[in-house]
């Protein structure tokens, strides 16, 4: 199936699922802002045909721009699922990718690790987020990776709501940053 078929069948699950509208700003983002619209991305995330599409559409954006992570994650919750997809998606290719999961807090007991997964210093690495509004999420999954010695390579973004300037508050650290869907394939562009 060709890139743009996955696309859509990937934005035709997201309406199905995950996406809400409302004509009234009702929908509270973790910004505090009220908007119109909703992504609860989970819903495509966990589900099987969802999770197919997302590893299988990052993976391929990953070797798009031309890059070869030692492995994918981000801050969990939203992360999770598209850091596993893409990890279990690479191993059907035999271009195995690790997955890794940074915690919003360190564990207080055990080993006390902020980053969990097989991963270590010096490893190059792709970030993922499934919707980045201001880029408070990216930006904190960023800070934690790079003070535990990975090395950024890049950053992919499953939706850019494209507001509150999040994709260039990531890219002000430095970073390139990617999407596979933006708000304009739910919502139509404004003139």
């Amino acid at each position: 199936m060709a890139m743009e078929d996955l696309k859509g069948s990937l934005i035709q699950i997201i309406r199905e699922r995950s996406f809400q509208y409302s004509s009234e700003p009702v929908f509270r983002l973790t910004s505090g802002a009220a908007s119109n619209f909703y992504f609860n991305m989970k819903k495509t995330t966990q589900s099987p045909d969802g999770m197919y599409l997302v590893g299988r559409l990052v993976f391929e954006k990953v070797k798009e721009i031309g890059l070869s992570p030692d492995a994918i994650g981000g801050l969990t919750l939203g992360a999770d699922p598209i850091a596993y997809a893409v990890a279990m998606y690479s191993y059907t290719v035999k271009e195995p990718v690790q997955a890794f999961v940074i915690r919003k807090e360190p564990k207080g007991h055990g080993l006390k690790l902020p980053i969990e997964g097989n991963v270590r210093t010096g490893d190059h690495v792709v970030i993922v987020d499934d919707v980045v509004t201001t880029g408070g999420s990216t930006i904190k999954a960023i800070n934690v990776a790079k003070e535990n010695g990975l090395i950024i390579d890049a950053v992919i973004i499953l939706l850019d709501r494209c507001e509150q300037n999040g994709r260039q508050n990531i890219e002000a650290l430095g970073y390139p940053v990617y999407n596979i869907l933006t708000l304009h394939d739910f919502v139509p562009t404004r003139n």
